[in-house]
């Protein structure tokens, strides 16, 4: 007997193991190439765009279903000069005194400070909340599970998509971030996870020199 709770599975597209493994490696490129951007052209991106790939971060698993997020698409330049000055106000306050001295020689080599103009100048801010609980259709509190895990895992989505549509990311956490629920009217059990910038990036952009680590440093594989 079928479990009304379950429907069929869709399936998966049916490679060989060579097709399989060219899609992987196709993809690993990509994401390779990807690069967190400072430095923002002001040319505009279709809403749709944005729109599509938010929809695909919506398609993360999360814990018990509960999907538990919320993405706030901001287009509008008051709202992101708001943003910025909020932003920018935390971030002095943080470069001046909150962080430890480890943690800015660590950030020195990345050129980071206080100014943040890419908030006004990339077209695009989503701004991701984290749902702590949620209510049910009475008005009564709904227990939600492994809110981190599942909103990070849909911000991994988003960040993918929007690279794959040829646009440039930066994500941006100044702490606290408890001005984006003012900002953006956005109730209590509500908590910010990220800021994302996404647009294209300006002509003369740069980015830092890094490095990263080489997969036998953090694989280890047990056939």
């Amino acid at each position: 007997m079928t479990d009304p709770q379950h429907v069929p599975f869709a399936g998966l597209p049916e490679l060989s193991p060579s097709a399989a493994l060219a899609a992987a490696r196709n993809f690993r490129v990509q994401m390779t190439a990807r690069r967190t951007i400072r430095d923002f052209a002001d040319r505009p991106v279709p809403v749709e765009v944005i729109r599509e790939c938010v929809i695909a971060a919506g398609q993360a698993p999360s814990g018990a279903n509960m999907q538990p997020w919320h993405f706030e698409i901001v287009g509008n330049p008051e709202l992101k000069r708001q943003i910025r000055l909020a932003a920018e106000e935390e971030e002095r306050a943080f470069y001046e005194g909150r962080a430890a001295d480890e943690w800015l020689e660590a950030l020195a080599p990345l050129g980071t400070d206080a100014d943040k103009p890419f908030l006004e100048i990339a077209p695009w801010l989503i701004v991701i909340f984290e749902q702590r609980h949620g209510w049910d259709d009475e008005g009564r509190k709904v227990r939600y599970y492994y809110t981190k895990e599942s909103v990070g895992l849909a911000a991994g989505f988003l960040i993918a998509a929007l690279h794959r549509a040829g646009l440039a990311t930066l994500t941006h956490t100044p702490s606290p971030m408890g001005f984006l629920n003012g900002i953006l009217e956005r109730p209590a059990n509500e908590k910010p996870f990220l800021l994302l910038v996404a647009g294209h990036p300006a002509p003369a952009a740069t980015v830092p020199a890094i490095s990263r680590k080489a997969p036998e440093e953090y694989i280890k594989l047990r056939p």
